[in-house]
């Protein structure tokens, strides 16, 4: 069995947008319940809330395909 070198670049890749995402979620969602008085406020909660799941999502793909790089796909 081997490690498919392409899909592990990729799947680190996608770990690398997921620590991304990661960061800037709670950034933006701090920024968002900070100014919750501002007109905008709405807007930029629902998109704190996106990257959120964004992250969320990204993170358990990512270790998926890590998954198939290493142990291939099922039979």
């Amino acid at each position: 069995m081997r490690t498919n070198k392409e899909l592990l670049v990729k799947s680190i890749t996608y770990l690398v947008y997921t620590v991304f995402l990661m960061f800037l979620a709670p950034v933006v969602l701090f920024q968002a319940f900070k100014n919750q008085a501002h007109s905008l406020y709405p807007f930029v909660l629902q998109v704190g809330l996106l990257l959120v799941v964004a992250a969320i999502v990204m993170g358990f793909y990512s270790i998926y395909v890590m998954m198939l790089a290493i142990f291939g796909a099922k039979k």
